[in-house]
């Protein structure tokens, strides 16, 4: 699989990254016993995949432990990046808090350091971003994690961190359908910050497994922020776009998901797409988009593509 240095500074990483979300709770149905989770990490990086993202608030710790699990034995060359959120889902961003999480993640991982090391989400009280950032700088120079970043941040709160120490990585939601962070991607792109999209298959849309007569009745209904894409008149252009994605797949001999994986890892700014799955067999299948180059024929057939997509009309 191909790979990608992660920012300026960071570490090389496939360009496909295990999300293990799924791992750590029944959000996305029945939940599955926890040797099939570990067989569907171990199944990715035995198709080439490099590096995990998981976080504190999944699964209460659980998918923490459960990524711990799979790896053992195989942490050398491996990279391992979680998260820490703000109360009340998670430790907490003060200072303390945030030095308490980082133990916690790596009592849970079994491991003696996180490659790296993010902030969920911006916090809805009073800590001031300042003092957060400066726990995280100095755990990195501690040597307790490697690299520091944020995830669902914006310009001017990646600006307020670049102050105090290099931001290292944004974990942000991009795909086919979502494109509302693209110019933020590419400007961290040239700013030497990694970007690791999550979301690259819209929550399911992109892999053509969703129909419009059929949508979703889990979590992804009852989302303020992904349910657009499910909405009345949303979902049907979501659809409308993947059918046409899947086209395009036929034609190369693969899948939708995996066109769809492919082409955000084509995006500038993009070092690496997160694709979580509790099968197997679509782990694998995830992971075999990393090895698909995308020509510019094909990338400009695409951006038409993208003009059938959600104009995310109101959905409530």
């Amino acid at each position: 699989m191909r790979t990608n240095r992660l920012g300026s500074q960071g570490p090389e990483i496939s360009v496909i990254g295990f999300g293990a979300w799924e791992a750590g709770g029944d959000m996305w149905g029945p939940n599955q016993s926890e040797d099939e989770v570990i067989d569907a990490i171990r199944a990715g990086l035995d198709a080439g995949i490099t590096w995990i993202d998981t976080a504190e608030v999944y699964g209460k710790g659980t998918s923490e432990e459960l990524v711990g699990r799979a790896v053992e034995g195989r942490r050398d060359g491996l990279v391992i990046a979680t998260k820490v959120a703000p109360k009340p889902a998670g430790t907490g961003f003060r200072p303390d808090e945030v030095h308490r999480a980082c133990e916690g993640s790596l009592k849970r991982l079994g491991t003696d350091r996180i490659d790296i090391y993010q902030l969920h989400w911006p916090s809805p009280d009073d800590v001031p971003l300042e003092d957060t950032w400066g726990a995280m700088q100095e755990l990195a120079d501690e040597g307790l994690v490697r690299c520091i970043g944020l995830s669902n941040f914006d310009q001017s709160q990646i600006e307020t961190c670049e102050r105090i120490r290099h931001v290292d990585s944004l974990q942000q939601e991009f795909s086919m359908l979502s494109l509302d962070d693209r110019d933020l991607i590419r400007w961290c792109g040239e700013q030497g910050t990694g970007v690791l999209a999550y979301g690259p298959l819209g929550f399911g849309l992109l892999t053509g497994a969703i129909s419009a007569s059929s949508p979703p009745k889990d979590w992804r209904a009852r989302d303020g922020d992904v349910k657009k894409l499910f909405g009345p008149g949303n979902i049907e252009r979501s659809v409308a776009v993947t059918e046409a994605i899947g086209t395009v797949a036929e034609r190369m001999g693969a899948t939708a998901a995996q066109v769809a994986l492919a082409w955000a890892v084509h995006q500038p700014g993009v070092t690496a797409a997160i694709a979580g799955s509790r099968n197997p067999e679509h782990v694998r299948q995830n992971a075999g988009a990393g090895d698909i180059r995308l020509d510019d024929e094909t990338l400009e057939e695409l951006e038409g593509i993208l003009r059938l997509g959600p104009a995310f009309a109101d959905s409530e």
